[in-house]
């Protein structure tokens, strides 16, 4: 009689994961190892499609929980602010909707909440969200599925989601090991934790000390060091077009070189038209000089506003959009999932241009993946007012651990992109050995074998 096979169920709470662990050699690695991996699927995307098995989460959170998760999150901040006597943790609150009555009604309930468990009360206030969710009908029907599914581990995608503060105490109430995975470069100074299980999986020793110094209550043995899938599909040379399929493709220049704009969010960069307007100015001057430059444009995958509109329009022969593979799914109107294809479509765009230009996104790392480098947007606009200060950005605490300011150029004004640009591409691997040691104290290497150190973990914790 053969050795019944381990149950593996990654909690997908919803569209951060696909990236991580739907679209890798995640499944792959797992099924080698013997699993039987289940997702647990709050997201309307079909994970049948790709071939993976899955069940839906079904349920949602009480109103409760969502409010003492707002109150949680703005006492974080503020207790952090106090610890490191920095008040740069003040610009990772946002002030929340108030337009309508419950709008207002829900915002003074927080501000009651934040003022009764400041400071040391945090651990009240946290037990309080755990309560509330054991007296929901959706914790009874996680404890139903997992009493059904018995999975050996649970595994979540992302440690920031509300909806997946239940299964988890569903899972650990039933004694299964569960663990998170903390998903973004930049999410633990920000207080996005809100999952509290067995095990966290981080991207590198930096991670690893920040989760320490941030959360008291965490252990150094709860903390396993993995890196991150996302950048795994760099490093397949298999997914490379050659350039005239992919100029053919695109319906793209000959005789062209490009190079990329990576879009920001709105919050993060409302002046993002600006800065495109600015570099393709740089472009032209450039182009008059007897270069023949374009700028291959890829927005925020969240960001379908019409924002850049005007300005593709006046730059129609400089400005070629590459959008990405992201698609509304199950009707929903605010449901905007990534498509694997974009996978291949982000790597084809590295890799067949020159350099990336962006405001302090982690693009940096995906080009330095490609031994290609990154100009920082580091000037406010001229023209306009001011929506956004620019510096306020850079005084981030993820920006912190970058090891020297040369990891990418800063372009610090207007007027010299053009110069800058031109430096660039006489010398494209300047700055890209810093931004490859930023990247290796990010990002734990090799990277390309995150997704098996993942696995490797979880079937230490269930042998």
């Amino acid at each position: 009689m053969g050795q019944t096979k381990k149950k593996i169920m990654i909690l997908l709470p919803d569209g951060v994961g696909l990236r991580n662990f739907a679209y890798t050699s995640f499944a792959a690695i797992g099924e080698q190892m013997g699993w039987k991996m289940i997702y647990w699927n709050k997201t309307p995307f079909d994970l049948s499609s790709l071939g993976l098995h899955e069940i839906p989460l079904q349920g949602k959170v009480s109103t409760k929980t969502n409010i003492y998760k707002r109150a949680r999150k703005e006492i974080e901040l503020a207790n952090f602010e106090a610890k490191f006597n920095d008040p740069i943790y003040r610009n990772y609150s946002f002030p929340p909707a108030a337009k309508t009555l419950k709008q207002k009604i829900k915002n003074r309930w927080v501000a009651n909440l934040i003022r009764k468990y400041k400071g040391a009360g945090i651990s009240k206030l946290r037990a309080k969200i755990k309560a509330s969710e054991k007296n929901t009908a959706y914790y009874k029907s996680c404890l139903t599925t997992l009493d059904n599914e018995r999975p050996d581990f649970l595994f979540c995608t992302n440690q920031r989601s509300v909806q997946a503060i239940t299964p988890i105490l569903a899972a650990q109430e039933l004694n299964i090991p569960t663990a998170t995975f903390i998903f973004s470069w930049d999410n633990i100074p920000k207080a996005t934790l809100v999952l509290e299980t067995d095990y966290y999986f981080v991207w590198s020793e930096h991670m690893k000390k920040e989760l320490l110094t941030y959360y008291e209550y965490i252990e150094e043995s709860q903390i396993v060091i993995t890196g991150t899938p996302q950048f795994e599909a760099h490093f397949d040379s298999s997914k490379i077009m050659d350039r005239s399929s992919f100029l053919s493709k695109h319906n793209l220049p000959e005789a062209t070189d490009f190079i990329c704009f990576s879009g920001d969010d709105i919050t993060t960069s409302p002046h993002d038209p600006y800065y495109l307007d600015a570099v393709a100015t740089a472009v032209a001057e450039l182009n008059s000089k007897g270069y023949n430059l374009a700028i291959l444009f890829r927005r925020c995958p969240v960001d379908i506003s019409t924002r850049y509109d005007e300005v593709l329009a006046k730059h129609e022969n400089l400005i070629f959009s590459l959008p990405p593979l992201w698609e509304k799914q199950g009707g929903q109107w605010d449901t905007l999932l990534p498509l694997k294809e974009d996978t291949d479509r982000l790597v084809n765009t590295i890799h067949h241009t020159r350099l990336v230009v962006n405001l302090g996104s982690s693009m940096a790392f995906d080009f330095a993946c490609h031994n290609k480098p990154c100009m920082y947007i580091a000037f406010n606009p001229s023209s306009e007012t001011l929506k956004k200060d620019v510096n306020t950005v850079y005084k981030y605490v993820h920006f912190r651990s970058m090891p020297s300011s040369e990891a990418v150029c800063w372009l610090r004004s207007k007027e010299t992109i053009a110069a800058q640009i031109e430096v660039l591409l006489k010398n494209d691997k300047r700055h890209v050995s810093e931004a490859l040691e930023w990247f290796e104290k990010i990002n734990e290497s090799p990277p390309q074998k995150a997704s098996q150190r993942i696995c490797s973990a979880i079937q230490n914790m269930i042998a």
